[in-house]
């Protein structure tokens, strides 16, 4: 029995959301660090080899990404937030108001869940008698009132991420010798792209083959055609 427990060790409700936002800004943080910046880095390489340039350059795309990614997770997280705070003091205010009505509200649902009538309303009553609001939350609404997603969290994950995989093409294009920079930032890049969608896949419990290639053909497309407006710039003096 204990092997079969281990073997069916998986992460359920609260735990698995939790782990899914946090993957989601922390892979999302790292791609587009490593995309946006080997595009741009790539793209200035295209139209001039001056190693100041370069790094200018890709710090400034490091630091603006970075904030931009981290507002803006905030920012998407904190409304999620206050919608679920919202939804959860409405369903406090049906408890109290109409205690009657929830509790065949969530016998309803549990039947709709697969119960028979009996067991699911012998099962309504036993929440609520336990903890309605928490009952009635992670039922009907689908929220753990003691586990409310955190901007914080997904901010601060998303800015890391994103300076982890913005040091990459970064470093990639000002460390080697000018006639390397090019294709040690081109492998560089593709090779951290595989691994992130490789890892993304395997967290998530998904398919490692169409993540990694996803994964890899959106940063090769952003490389060639930035590289390809910068040498077009570069050629016409601009």
């Amino acid at each position: 029995m204990s092997d079969q427990a281990a073997e069916h060790d998986e992460p359920h409700g609260g735990a698995l959301a939790a782990r899914l936002n946090w993957l989601r800004a922390a892979v999302l943080g790292a791609n587009d660090g490593i995309v946006s910046t080997a595009g741009l880095v790539v793209g200035v390489a295209g139209a001039t080899g001056d190693r100041n340039t370069l790094l200018t350059a890709g710090l400034a795309g490091l630091l603006a990404g970075s904030m931009s990614m981290a507002a803006g997770e905030y920012v998407s997280v904190s409304t999620q937030r206050d919608s679920e705070k919202a939804a959860l003091a409405v369903e406090r205010r049906e408890l109290r108001e109409q205690p009657e009505a929830e509790l065949a509200e969530l016998t309803d649902l549990l039947a709709d869940r697969g119960l028979s009538r009996q067991v699911a309303r012998e099962a309504a009553q036993q929440l609520t008698e336990r903890d309605a609001l928490r009952a009635h939350a992670r039922v009907e609404l689908g929220i753990d009132p003691d586990d409310l997603t955190n901007p914080w969290h997904a901010a601060w994950a998303s800015f890391v991420a994103f300076t982890v995989g913005a040091l990459l093409p970064l470093l990639a294009i000002v460390l080697p010798p000018a006639d390397w920079r090019l294709g040690v930032t081109v492998v560089s890049v593709l090779g951290a792209l595989a691994l992130t969608g490789w890892s993304s896949a395997r967290l998530g419990s998904a398919d490692v083959r169409p993540a990694v290639v996803r994964n890899m053909g959106g940063g090769a497309l952003a490389m060639a055609v930035t590289y390809g407006a910068g040498a077009l710039l570069g050629a016409v003096g601009v």
